[in-house]
């Protein structure tokens, strides 16, 4: 059961203090996978802009999630995630979104996924002064370019020892 969002305006910030925080939260359906609920938190003070988000299942999994799944078609770039704060990815010998405090939790496909990797890449090919590093990242732009075009083939794993996170396929391989 999909609902509209629920948003409080006005919370106080705990990062600047003033009362310019959004606070939002509602309710998915995700099929294969169950009702979920979506948080957000965002100031909307410029000189703060904290931004959290996150998911969690409706009926929490008491069992922690660890699966992947092999990418070896444009169609599997449609892939739905659900990915936790609590949720790590990695791709391998390319790159990851780790959990932790700064991580956020959203609702995307494998093309997403893929592209939020390749945009920590293009940063540190960005802000490196490192030649064999900027050379590396580029190699790894390019070969994630190949999986979005169809053309390579990688392998995209989850773990998430809170069980709120999953890769909805049947191709999925659970750990």
């Amino acid at each position: 059961m999909d609902s509209e969002p629920e948003i409080l305006k006005g919370e106080k910030c705990a990062f600047c203090n003033k009362n310019t925080l959004t606070l939002m939260q509602m309710e998915r359906d995700i099929p294969y996978f169950g009702n979920i609920i979506i948080f957000s938190m965002q100031c909307e003070n410029p000189e703060c802009g904290y931004r959290k988000s996150d998911v969690e299942r409706e009926q929490p999994s008491d069992k922690p999630v660890k699966e992947s799944i092999e990418v070896t078609s444009e169609e599997d770039l449609k892939t739905r995630v659900v990915k936790s704060s609590t949720a790590t990815i990695k791709i391998p010998r390319v790159g990851s979104i780790e959990s932790g405090e700064a991580s956020s939790g959203y609702v995307t496909n494998i093309e997403g996924v893929i592209n939020r990797i390749k945009v920590q890449i293009e940063k540190v090919r960005d802000t490196t002064d490192d030649d064999s590093e900027k050379k590396k990242c580029k190699n790894l732009v390019k070969k994630l370019n190949k999986v979005i075009m169809g053309r390579e083939k990688i392998s995209i794993q989850l773990e998430d020892p809170n069980g709120n996170s999953a890769i909805i396929s049947d191709k999925t391989i659970k750990k």
